[in-house]
């Protein structure tokens, strides 16, 4: 079975691919070689394996601009995106020599008509299917989706973007077709900003146009709006989430640690190194990913500890080298001993990377993002609690932490005086680096306040009480998100205009609050509801668990969350400072002037 959660994105992605590629060209004893880009490697890889695709009759599979030997007694699959680059390499495997018997050609989204016509042109006698099957998105998670387009937050806000409307145009289609894999056809809404960016309403009309044409055209039965409903809202509208640290198991590894791609590597105790994939084939990372690393660190010696007392074991004390002696000794267990093995080091890692280092510096962060301390005595002077970051000795937190901290306390103020803001800049050294904090301004937060009248313009979100719900005194914070899916969940939204009709019969009255505990069963989601949210320049992982607490806490609505990319704060960071960078065409030339 493909990987991921039964019924979830994954799931669904998996079973879109197998219905309308592989069971489409599927006869019985007859193998086929698969053809994939990068983009759709990426997509395969995140929702099968291997094995599940073995099943289907897939021998073989290639990477479409590697140099291959040709098959001329096999038919290939292609399943590729609608580019220039894809297409070329196609029609190259046909021409002047076909490589295969014929082709079997599926597109994740729509093919421009000029690409179209140069395959019908070049190759037409090999094709024997050209289909165009509208997944254009990855299922990062069960309940997460992203389009891997990192570049999109710079072509949207920066200052001087050359490809805002074309960017904003791919994402429309992206979205698109998320929805109609989803078999929906939702109300769509946006944010109603008060600030002057207004990307998020740009986007959410382009997408409600495109859904009315993509029904229209598909002749389904979906052309009325179904019972779910799209949120897109720019990522300015709520800064603080994505700069705080977080400490929720998978938001923490992601933030302190070097994770690239979801792989984590760590020393073995002989010295070798080894690398974890952290996705949703390891089941004990999909039950920790959103606990409290406190919990965690509790719950997995547990855990191993469950496993040694089945097998008789020495109840002795747990270690990384005591788990290597029990996976020689009991093969039966070996993944799951391997799995508890990985997350023994990766939640020690966490933890060292916590103690002394930004333990206190979180609890600085929490009063500065909540507004009250620890005690519940409301911050009167953010800047008192804001000081033992910045004092001596300046080596105590690093460059990045000084600048996190520096913008929480700037968002808890909407914003401060010029004078006040050269002042934080001096003491955190960024001197010539004074856009992490200023380029925030290109995403509608006010960083210097002003007393004109335009300094009224920005408005913080009305929060949920949240004063009894049970949390670390270092984990006070809620994203603002969550408070949007719950006020969704309920029928409660405000300032979120429709585009055009809202569903016919939105199921908010049958939803229950989130912070009401249940224990979920199999069929809680059976024909529920779906609230999709999109955030037009990057989801934190913080705001990805929202999406399975919210769903996990009502029985009427599933929740999914995605965006062009996930964001890390040292990776947003970067992407701001980067937004008032010329580009390289329009740098060159001002230099040329300079110089001339």
């Amino acid at each position: 079975m493909a990987t991921g959660p039964e019924h979830g994105l994954k799931w669904i992605v998996w079973q879109r691919i197998k219905n309308s590629i592989l069971e489409d060209c599927k006869k019985p004893g007859i193998w086929k070689i698969l053809m994939l880009d990068q983009f759709t490697t990426q997509l395969l890889s995140s929702c099968c394996k291997m094995s599940d695709l073995m099943c289907e009759g897939i021998t073989i599979v290639e990477d479409l601009f590697k140099v291959r030997e040709p098959v001329p007694d096999m038919k290939a699959i292609y399943f590729i995106t609608p580019t220039a680059k894809s297409v070329e390499a196609f029609i190259k495997d046909f021409k002047p020599k076909p490589k295969y018997k014929a082709a079997y050609v599926y597109f994740t989204d729509y093919c421009p008509d000029d690409l179209f016509s140069k395959i019908k042109t070049d190759c037409p006698r090999y094709i024997r299917v050209c289909k165009e099957i509208n997944i254009s998105f990855l299922p990062q998670e069960s309940q997460v989706f992203t389009f891997d387009n990192p570049g999109a937050f710079n072509s949207i806000y920066s200052p001087h973007s050359e490809d805002r409307l074309k960017t904003l145009e791919t994402l429309a289609n992206q979205i698109v077709t998320l929805c109609a894999t989803l078999n929906e056809n939702p109300g769509v809404r946006y944010k109603k900003e008060s600030s002057t960016v207004q990307y998020g309403k740009q986007l959410a009309e382009m997408v409600d146009r495109k859904l009315e044409d993509h029904y229209k055209l598909d002749g389904s039965a979906k052309k009325e709006k179904t019972q779910s409903q799209l949120l897109i809202v720019d990522r300015g509208f709520d800064p603080v989430s994505p700069v705080l640290h977080e400490l929720t198991y998978q938001a923490m590894a992601y933030d302190l640690l070097p994770i690239e791609k979801d792989t984590y590597r760590f020393k073995q105790k002989d010295g070798s190194e080894r690398d974890a994939l952290l996705n949703e084939s390891d089941e004990l990372w999909v039950g920790l990913r959103h606990l409290h690393i406190a919990q965690v660190t509790e719950k997995i010696p547990k855990l191993v500890k469950e496993i040694s007392a089945s097998k008789k074991t020495p109840d002795s004390k747990i270690s990384i080298g005591g788990l290597a002696n029990l996976m020689k000794k009991m093969p039966s267990f070996r993944k799951q001993l391997a799995q508890k093995t990985v997350h023994l080091n990766l939640a020690e890692d966490c933890m060292n990377n916590y103690h002394g280092k930004i333990d206190k510096l979180c609890q600085v962060e929490q009063d500065l993002a909540v507004g009250m301390d620890g005690e519940g005595q409301k911050v009167k002077d953010p800047m008192r609690t804001l000081l033992p970051v910045l004092l001596p000795p300046k080596d105590r937190y690093t460059k990045h932490n000084k600048i996190r901290a520096v913008l929480l306390y700037i968002f808890s103020l909407s914003g401060t005086t010029e004078e006040n803001l050269n002042k934080l800049i001096e003491h955190v050294e960024i001197t010539n680096e004074r856009d992490y904090i200023l380029n925030w301004r290109e995403l509608g937060v006010p960083i210097i306040s002003s007393p004109s009248l335009l300094s009224g313009m920005f408005r913080k979100p009305t929060r949920r009480d949240r004063s009894q719900d049970e949390t670390y005194s270092v984990s006070r914070w809620t994203p603002v998100i969550k408070d949007v899916m719950e006020d969704a969940v309920e029928n409660k939204l405000q300032d979120w205009p429709h585009v055009s009709g809202a569903p016919t019969a939105w199921n908010g009255s049958r939803a229950v609050s989130a912070r009401q505990k249940h224990k979920p069963s199999a069929d809680d989601h059976h024909g529920s509801s779906k609230l999709i949210i999109f955030i037009l320049g990057g989801v934190s992982y913080s705001e990805m668990r929202c999406a399975y607490e919210v769903t996990q806490a009502t029985k009427s609505c599933e929740v999914f969350i995605g965006s062009s990319h996930i964001l890390t704060p040292t990776h947003l960071l970067n992407d701001i400072q980067r937004l008032s960078s010329l580009p390289k065409q329009q740098f060159t030339l001002e230099n040329e002037k300079s110089s001339s």
